[in-house]
């Protein structure tokens, strides 16, 4: 199949296990923890379960409900260019064909679960003393490592070009 091998489409595997491996994760969080227990794993890292009503960093999350909504449809927009975008995307494209595939992936797996629940599952915390990095998600990491391979891209992609 040609958009699979030919386009940006071609790292459709990674975007199916990093999609697979988020919602069993939340799954496994859901089944065996209570909302807010937390087990420690290293001193600056524990498995905390939380639920994220809002968007990033928990922004508009008591918003009243209606930022359930806002962000799905945010969610489904921006999946569905970027969709478009990797299908018209050259296959010598490496590094924005993964960074997007790394965002869309992240961005279906937090749909899923505001379609689901009305809110994302979040479960890595980080903190060191009394600093605490906001509870977040392997789709939240996948959308993280795809925006900084973006913005990597749009640095490097011209010199990139001419070697080629």
């Amino acid at each position: 199949m040609k958009l699979f091998s030919q386009t940006g489409w071609r790292f459709w595997w990674l975007m199916l296990l990093l999609l697979v491996a988020d919602q069993v994760t939340k799954q496994i969080v859901i089944q065996n923890m209570q909302l807010f227990d937390s087990i420690s794993v290293l001193p600056f890292f524990n498995f905390t379960y939380v639920r994220n009503y809002g968007a990033a960093f928990s922004f508009l999350s008591d918003a009243g409900g209606w930022q359930r909504w806002f962000f799905t449809l945010i969610a489904v927009v921006v999946s569905i260019v970027i969709a478009v975008w990797l299908a018209k995307l050259p296959r010598q494209q490496v590094k924005l064909s993964l960074a997007l595939s790394l965002v869309l992936a992240g961005a279906i797996g937090n749909l899923i679960d505001r379609s689901v629940y009305g809110y994302v599952i979040d479960f890595f915390h980080l903190f060191y003393k009394n600093w605490h990095y906001p509870a977040f998600n392997v789709a939240d990491s996948a959308i993280c490592i795809g925006a900084v391979l973006l913005i990597w891209d749009s640095f490097t992609h011209k010199t990139e070009a001419k070697h080629v």
